[in-house]
């Protein structure tokens, strides 16, 4: 396959999901609904959980040792926290869902469209097989890692669809942007970053996915798009520590 194919299927799997959701969505009651975005919650705390884990591995422990892990996931979390807040990243991203609906969308609900966009993107676009598969591809290491992805995606939207709607096939677009621009830069820039920095983004990713659960289970209205700068803070502060390690 070429380069960039798995970004593609991605995307694809991505919109047929949320269209066959969008198909049978409106056949379950609301309180049917309401279920499959409790379960879709749960499933974003594991899913963090997960990342977490992964994130704080051998390579991390041995690039800032082992006791300055969570430190660093805390201070990319505070600084990105604040840059966010100061940039009103939430708001954008709600601005720029809301400019979607309004182009190609007029009919659905505002506050589900937007819910719908921005908790997708998240999830599909925040999580290690999201960035370390595009790296691959684009480093000619084949499209597996974005495969599998790619099918758990499909379910996921099809799922999500169901609950919020035509939003969630929009986070197409974003998905297709991230993981194309990470392709490339696997393609003209080779590895990246060292695995010490991608654990660290990792880990940092799994806690903004924490807080995804929490806001999909109304339990606390996480200001989401406002981390999203730990994402670059995270391998950041790994390489401002490492060498006095």
């Amino acid at each position: 396959m070429f380069i960039g194919a798995g970004t593609v299927i991605n995307v694809i799997t991505v919109v047929v999901g949320s269209i066959l959701g969008l198909v049978v969505g409106h056949r379950f009651p609301e309180r049917t609904r309401h279920v499959v975005t409790q379960i879709l919650g749960l499933v974003s705390l594991v899913i963090g959980a997960q990342s977490i884990a992964q994130g704080f591995s051998v390579a991390f422990a041995e690039a800032v040792g082992p006791n300055a892990r969570l430190l660093i996931v805390l201070g990319a979390l505070l600084i990105g926290g604040v840059l966010g807040s100061v940039l009103r990243l939430e708001d954008r991203l709600d601005g720029a869902a809301d400019w979607l609906r309004q182009r190609f969308a007029k009919g659905a609900d505002q506050h589900t469209f937007i819910e719908g966009a921005v908790t997708a993107t998240m999830i599909f676009c925040v999580g290690p097989l999201a960035i370390l598969g595009s790296l691959s591809d684009g480093m000619g290491h084949g499209a597996d890692q974005l495969i599998v992805k790619a099918v758990m995606d499909g379910f996921a939207a099809m799922a999500f669809a169901t609950s919020l709607g035509v939003g969630v096939a929009f986070s197409a677009i974003p998905l297709a942007l991230y993981q194309g621009g990470l392709t490339l830069l696997g393609l003209w820039l080779g590895n990246v970053l060292p695995q010490a920095h991608l654990d660290a983004l990792t880990a940092a990713g799994g806690v903004i996915l924490l807080g995804l659960g929490l806001r999909l289970m109304n339990i606390k209205q996480v200001p989401i798009g406002d981390f999203l700068p730990a994402l670059i803070v995270a391998p950041l502060l790994v390489a401002a520590v490492a060498p006095f390690v």
